[in-house]
């Protein structure tokens, strides 16, 4: 009978809002009921959500986290100071000696430059010649150059690199976790305002039956009705009242699920109240023109491909110590000032430049490395292709279901409206004696079905649209 889909259709939604209440954890935070300021909008949600809920900050951190990494990596590139002095108190020779060093570290071939000055005075032994400068010191610059192994890449470009790479990485989780949230978010709106107009469809078919009891009390006194008909339209008052009760409790059950979302400026989860619904549903969010084409902004994907890219850098690196290592070392000083207690051996500019070669005969711990790392990258490449493969067929099945509730909407509106048409033909036959109690009570009753059925296509579009959106990574239309 339509009075047991009725009330089987309306149980059915309203365990909906607390089986969604099961994703997400509730908050230690008290949350607070909203004052009666006017309807709530999908925006103001969207809006809160994204600054407030809990998910996005804790991501939002891991991003700041990933900065500071990468400022740590920067680290290795910092200019480097250095000084150092030395004094013989007490012996033969009474040397004394200072220096001070200033080393940039180059990001390309993957040496140094350095510059210096010195100054020493008194007597050193022969075998530190070396430290004797001219009165007023020496100065000094040079430069470190990689030529072989270390010249495209070494640990501290990977190290940045890799550090630059958790940004990303962390960037991505963060917007990964912000669509999730705000398709939840649109969930919890959408069930609400769906609660609170499945809430307005029974209470106006509890009023039919109501204004209809106080009709037949009349015709009761006066001797038109049986006072049975009485009893049995109080019988259909008390059912109607059950399926307002369950109404009621899946309005609050859904407005609790939405303050998870919607917030106050403290991010306090905050309860909207019955006057706040909308007088209607929201429109759909718009569909994408090509949700394919932006397959690259699925950070689930941008997460693989920034996988493959630090991989492939980590190949070059383990090639990298396959090299043999050829350093070039470039220096010219000169001594200023009067001779000094070296003598005039450090008069003039002393250009040196010098050679470094060494080379691993075995390198079979550089050999696995680089095995490994194309293993890797070969499996994410085919983790990257098996995941667009389940992303394109994921949209095709979503936009099927756009189409299929597009078109069940319409149907489910013109089937109200014919019900909507026969309860009001029906009752116009009751109230002149020429229908009977019970078929008129099914006539309301189908149209309130039939209502609820096109308030049920109308949610599963809104879903349709909101999955769309969330597969194809819409960030305008999720409000991010």
């Amino acid at each position: 009978m339509p009075s047991k889909r009725l009330f089987a259709l309306v149980v059915l939604m309203a365990s909906a809002a607390p089986a969604f209440a099961q994703d997400i954890a509730p908050l230690p935070t008290r949350a607070v009921v909203a004052p009666q300021s006017g309807p709530l909008r999908l925006e103001d949600v969207l809006a809160s959500s994204r600054q407030h809920a809990p998910q996005v900050l804790e991501a939002l951190a891991r991003v700041r986290g990933a900065q500071g990494k990468r400022l740590s990596a920067e680290g290795a590139f910092d200019t480097v100071f250095s000084a150092a002095a030395d004094t013989r108190l007490t012996g033969y020779y009474d040397s004394r000696y200072a220096e001070s060093k200033l080393t940039q570290p180059l990001e390309q071939w993957g040496g140094n430059v350095y510059g210096g000055y010195r100054i020493s005075d008194g007597r050193f032994p022969i075998y530190e010649d070396k430290s004797y400068t001219n009165q007023f010191g020496e100065i000094k610059a040079g430069v470190v150059l990689k030529l072989l192994r270390d010249r495209a890449i070494d640990d501290r470009r990977f190290n940045r690199t890799q550090a630059e790479a958790d940004i990303a990485l962390a960037d991505a989780d963060r917007l990964f976790i912000a669509i999730g949230v705000q398709r939840r978010a649109l969930d919890a709106y959408n069930q609400w305002v769906v609660a609170g107009e499945r809430l307005d469809i029974v209470r106006n078919l509890l009023a039919l039956a109501q204004d209809r009891q106080k009709g037949l009390d009349r015709q009761v006194t006066l001797g038109l009705r049986p006072r049975i008909i009485l009893t049995e339209n109080q019988q259909n008052i008390l059912r109607r009242q059950t399926l307002v009760v369950q109404a009621e409790q899946a309005l609050a059950s859904a407005a609790n699920t939405l303050s998870l979302y919607w917030r106050d400026v403290d991010g306090r989860p905050v309860i909207p109240s019955p006057a706040q619904l909308p007088s209607d549903l929201p429109d759909p969010l718009p569909l994408p023109v090509d949700p394919k084409s932006a397959l690259s902004m699925r950070p689930d994907l941008r997460t693989i491909d920034v996988r493959m890219q630090v991989a492939r850098d980590r190949l070059a690196l383990d090639q990298n110590a396959l090299l043999p290592r050829l350093d070039l070392n470039a220096e010219a000083s000169r001594d200023i000032g009067p001779i000094g207690e070296g003598g005039r051996s450090r008069e003039g500019t002393d250009t040196r430049i010098g050679l470094t070669f060494t080379v691993p005969l075995q390198r079979r711990a550089a050999q696995g490395r680089i095995l490994q790392t194309q293993a890797e990258i070969e499996a994410a490449m085919l983790r990257g292709q098996g995941l667009r493969e389940q992303i394109i067929a994921e949209i095709d099945t979503i936009g099927v279901a756009v189409d299929a509730t597009e078109r069940l909407l319409v149907l489910a509106g013109d089937e109200q409206a014919r019900a909507q048409d026969m309860a009001q033909a029906e009752r116009r036959r009751f109230e002149m004696g020429a229908s009977d109690f019970f078929l008129v009570n099914i006539r309301e009753e189908a149209a309130a079905d039939a209502a609820l059925r096109k308030l049920d296509a109308a949610y599963r579009q809104l879903i349709a649209h909101a999955d769309l959106a969330a597969a194809s990574a819409d960030t305008d239309a999720l409000g991010l």
